[in-house]
């Protein structure tokens, strides 16, 4: 027993000595290591944040600016992790032969994730719309709030949040009618009423709506002649965040316009003839 307890005691010597050699001889290296890192990783972002606020100064997209501001950081922490290696005497080269065959084999296997990051970039480089604009893409449309790298975020008047994978976004067909949302619109006046005269009244009307978009005016005209009223077009474009208010608000604004001014609105009319039995025969 004293035996085996003489054995252990060496044993642990043993590692003790050779924990005391490890940090006796690589301890500055490691300490070395730790700091660099430390003040890379501050460095990193202090230069994130400067490339960031370059590009709000230079009025780029705000998800440009973001991704560039990202790239840099990256690239800061890369340069930064290489150096750490190469201060703790661990060769770089074989790290990186690892890794590329570990992005090769993951790559593989996420090939929808990466198509999403690469389409993200598209957009990001391209700019088909930008934060703030309305788009329309695969059959749902809302105000862009956010655009990430393997996904872009609308948001509509309920604030419900769609995230759309961007590889769903690239290569469609986009409707893009950035801050504002077009509202078609239609009202019958009776055909002895002179439509130029309703058009006047529902264009006055329409300028008191102070939220309209200022640099798409709207579009009143004759869009078709039904049987029981010739049909009025009106084209207005609306801010997203309030479409829906505000189209309700112009509809009761456009009646009340022709109501006020005595304009007749129709409604379907069907003259039915009855003939009597011995017409009929």
């Amino acid at each position: 027993m004293e035996e085996n307890l003489q054995q252990e005691l060496e044993q642990a010597s043993a590692i003790y000595a050779m924990i005391v050699e490890f940090f006796v001889n690589y301890s500055f290296q490691i300490l070395g290591a730790v700091v660099i890192l430390i003040i890379g990783l501050l460095v990193a972002r202090k230069i994130g944040n400067l490339v960031l606020n370059l590009c709000h100064k230079k009025n780029l997209d705000i998800t440009l600016s973001r991704f560039i501001a990202s790239t840099a950081k990256i690239l800061v922490v890369v340069m930064v992790a290489i150096i750490a290696l190469g201060k703790l005497g661990i060769s770089v080269t074989p790290f990186l032969a690892a890794v590329g065959a570990l992005s090769l084999g993951a790559g593989l296997a996420v090939q929808g994730l990466v198509s999403n990051y690469g389409a993200g970039l598209n957009i990001i480089l391209t700019r088909p719309f930008i934060v703030g604009d309305t788009i329309s893409v695969q059959g749902v449309s809302g105000r862009v709030k956010e655009v990430h790298l393997a996904y872009t975020i609308l948001t509509n008047e309920d604030e419900t949040e769609i995230n759309i994978p961007n590889k769903h976004i690239v290569g469609e067909i986009i409707h893009n009618s950035f801050k504002n949302t077009l509202a078609e619109i239609t009202i019958g006046i009776a055909y002895h009423e002179d439509p130029d005269v309703a058009i006047a009244h529902i264009n006055r009307a329409l300028q008191k709506i102070t939220e309209l978009s200022e640099s798409k005016p709207p579009q009143v005209g004759i869009e078709a002649f039904g049987d029981s009223a010739v049909e009025l077009g009106i084209r207005v474009w609306l801010p997203t965040e309030k479409y829906y208010s505000l189209l309700h608000s112009v509809n009761a604004t456009i009646y009340q316009a022709l109501k006020t001014n005595g304009v007749d609105i129709p409604f379907p009319q069907r003259h039915v003839t009855l003939l009597k039995e011995s017409q009929a025969q």
